[in-house]
């Protein structure tokens, strides 16, 4: 009899048990994958997620593996261009980093081991054990293996996006808006772009950062409906729309760049949130809450919110309140926690600002104060609420060379809703 059954041990997973196991706690960890092991993902680890993995103890290790530090940021969205990175975070990072999953997850994996949690790898869960309408554990082999039986106090799916663990105990959807683009990406050496993050008219963008064994990741995105035509010749396609939002960059694509990797086509799945607690059971990461990959966010949320959903595991498991209170904090917190994220990613990611955005940002690259905490908002170390607070904004305005009209101070109806046909082709 386990205390916790964690399925799935990539960034929500792996930390959970990790930090459950490192409290005492009896965990079991399964997994269908055996690691080290790939899977689509940005990279992307945002300052405020190193800074959980220096927590976690695990941060230097990350760095070892000679994965390279990002000190300087390029974004631009059309013609708005904004440069620069945020302040150290109170714990002294300086930098971003984007290392490959299969060195990442495997990290974390071998961590939640050494924790003391029990892994069991290339484990297929098959359904899940109830008692009436608690779950009580879960049911499954490794390979072509006997069916094996588990049980635990809670079981925790951190099983993505197609999440037994929800499916089996049919989790609700309770927020969510569909996806807007595709995105294909590869690795690419003979390239040193720094990191960009770059939208260009004609709803089309394109991002670099790099990651370990001196290569790039290098991603594009488009509308969805443009998927078809796209995949019929996808080097075409990626070297098509960075010519077209930077013919510099282009071209040195064009002469040193060399795909070293098959590309990676996602069509992602919708944005959404689940209920991702119940009798016995609970959700985190992706199987729980998504959102679209354009800001980079998915590594840094699944860290954040698996150590608030551990400290409050733990108040239950300890004994200090009941599950039936903890787990409906966790919802609440991260819902709460990451609204303005959520908001702000759906909206960005149709790749055509609107007009509220459109100001904001467009005010922020006037002002090197303003840039500066626009990096340290995407960090996650300045807050939303701050950043988008409507003095805040007014003080702004009132600094640069802003047009009266054009000064949104708050967002309306009116004002953040995309205009049609705002991002004429090129």
């Amino acid at each position: 009899m386990y205390d916790v059954i964690v399925v799935g041990t990539r960034v929500a997973g792996a930390p959970l048990a990790m930090l459950l196991a490192r409290k005492g706690y009896r965990v079991l960890a399964v997994d269908r994958a055996s690691f080290p092991s790939d899977t689509p993902s940005t990279h992307y680890i945002h300052q405020a997620g190193l800074g959980l993995l220096k927590s976690w103890g695990l941060l230097d290790e990350v760095i070892a593996t000679g994965c390279p530090p990002v000190r300087e940021l390029n974004f631009t969205y059309t013609d708005i261009v904004i440069k620069g990175m945020a302040d150290p975070s109170a714990d002294g990072i300086d930098a971003v980093y984007c290392p490959r999953r299969t060195i990442l997850d495997k990290i974390l994996v071998d961590a939640a081991g050494k924790g003391g949690a029990e892994i069991i790898e290339g484990f297929t869960v098959t359904g899940l054990l109830t008692d009436g309408d608690r779950v009580t554990g879960i049911r499954g082999h490794v390979g072509d293996g006997r069916e094996q039986e588990f049980r635990a106090t809670l079981v925790v799916g951190a099983d993505g996006a197609n999440s037994i663990v929800a499916k089996t105990v049919g989790a609700q959807t309770y927020e969510g808006s569909s996806a807007a683009c595709f995105v294909y990406y590869s690795y690419y050496s003979g390239i040193d772009w720094g990191m960009n993050h770059r939208t260009g008219f004609g709803e089309q963008q394109f991002a670099a950062w790099p990651t370990n064994d001196d290569q790039y990741l290098v991603a594009v995105m488009r509308k969805r409906d443009r998927f078809r035509d796209f995949k019929a010749d996808p080097d075409a396609g990626v070297q098509e729309i960075v010519d077209q939002i930077d013919p510099e960059i282009g071209a040195r694509l064009r002469d040193t760049g060399k795909r070293e990797e098959p590309f990676r086509p996602m069509l992602y799945p919708d944005n959404y949130r689940r209920q991702s607690f119940g009798p016995g059971w609970a959700l985190v990461g992706d199987a729980g809450y998504h959102k679209d990959p354009f800001t980079g966010w998915g590594i840094t949320d699944a860290f954040k919110y698996t150590q608030l959903l551990a400290d409050l595991v733990d108040e239950s498991l300890s004994g200090a309140r009941p599950f039936e209170e903890t787990l409906p904090e966790y919802q609440r917190e991260r819902d709460e926690q990451s609204a303005s994220t959520y908001e702000l990613t759906q909206s960005i990611s149709e790749l055509t600002l609107t007009p509220y955005y459109d100001s904001v940002f467009r005010a922020s690259s006037l002002s090197p104060d303003y840039s500066k905490k626009f990096f340290g908002l995407i960090a996650g170390l300045y807050p939303p609420d701050k950043f988008f607070g409507e003095q805040e904004l007014g003080e702004l305005y009132a600094q640069v060379d802003f047009p009266e009209a054009d000064r949104h101070v708050a967002k309306t109806p009116e004002n953040n809703s995309a205009p049609k046909n705002a991002a004429a082709p090129l």
